[in-house]
């Protein structure tokens, strides 16, 4: 019994001394170009979704309307379109070189199938290591809200507003609202 419990704690030694010499030899991939290491995506999922469970807001505190939608589209373009893309156009140079690859929130599906207090979480907090920095000491609660209640309805939203977060060279080309 006793060469079995030695066994057993060196085995759970072994694991963690295992993992440090793996990340300190500089064998983890850790340029945005390298590949994922195995169960990353899984494991950054997971913890994620158990943190989202616990801390994201369950009820919006602003209205969905035209206001929050015209506040939110000015806000996407000044701080989310660099690496998050605005409809129609090519992705950024910064998006590109990215990893994991920013998802393009105004086209597809994006977060319209996300609660908005998962989006406000995202925005405030951001996540980590993947690029997506918190906003919660640069926008104010309602910043916040109006992007995440726009990016929770990017799919229906009216033309005009579609129309406000094109780039300026196209806007002066679009019929007025």
């Amino acid at each position: 019994m006793r060469k079995f419990l030695i066994g057993l704690i060196l085995g759970f030694l072994a694991v963690p001394v295992a993992v440090y010499f793996y990340f300190s030899s500089g064998n983890a991939p850790v340029a945005t170009s390298a590949p994922p290491m195995p169960f990353e995506r899984t494991l950054a999922r997971a913890a994620l979704h158990a943190r989202l469970d616990k801390e994201m807001p369950k009820s919006v505190l602003i209205a969905a309307d035209e206001a929050a939608y015209t506040a939110g589209a000015q806000i996407y373009k000044d701080h989310c379109a660099v690496c998050h893309g605005l409809p129609g156009q090519p992705q950024t140079a910064i998006a590109k070189g990215m990893f994991p690859k920013p998802p393009k929130l105004m086209e597809g599906t994006g977060v319209t199938d996300d609660p908005p207090g998962e989006t406000y979480w995202k925005i405030a907090g951001g996540i980590r290591m993947t690029g997506m920095p918190g906003f919660d000491k640069s926008l104010t609660t309602t910043q916040m809200w109006q992007v995440s209640l726009l990016l929770a309805n990017a799919d229906k939203l009216p033309q005009w507003v579609r129309n406000s977060l094109a780039p300026a060279a196209v806007q002066s080309s679009l019929p007025p609202k």
